[in-house]
């Protein structure tokens, strides 16, 4: 057992110096650092904690509420900085997509494996 969390790190180390990964931490790094970001992102969730409990109550989150929200939303995803963040996740996601693909066809293959590992 203790080789496969081992094979498991170097996993993680190996996605960790990917291309994609670099610039997932990079975009994540800019974007906190940009204040207009970091405020405007502060903005809508503390709308959506809002809207969370309303609707918990029962109630329907008036139509100022989600003006502002829309509005809110459509200002963040008109930023660069923003578009790079979410340039970048998708292009990780698609890295880890494909090594959850090849894990999944390892314990497939493994899985019709006659020898058994000890733990």
């Amino acid at each position: 057992m203790g080789e496969m969390y081992e094979k498991a790190k170097e996993l993680g180390n190996a996605l960790a110096r990917t291309d994609e990964y670099r610039a997932l931490r990079n975009a994540i790094d800019t974007a906190d650092e940009d204040r207009e970001l970091v405020e405007l992102r502060n903005q809508i969730r503390e709308l959506e904690t809002e809207i969370e409990a309303l609707m918990r109550a029962g109630r329907e989150p008036d139509e100022d509420i989600t003006k502002v929200y829309a509005e809110l939303t459509e200002e963040l995803q008109t930023k660069p900085e923003f578009q790079r963040l979410i340039s970048a996740q998708t292009n990780f996601e698609k890295v880890m997509f494909k090594v959850n693909e090849t894990v999944t066809k390892g314990i497939e293959e493994g899985g019709d494996s006659r020898i058994i590992l000890s733990s």
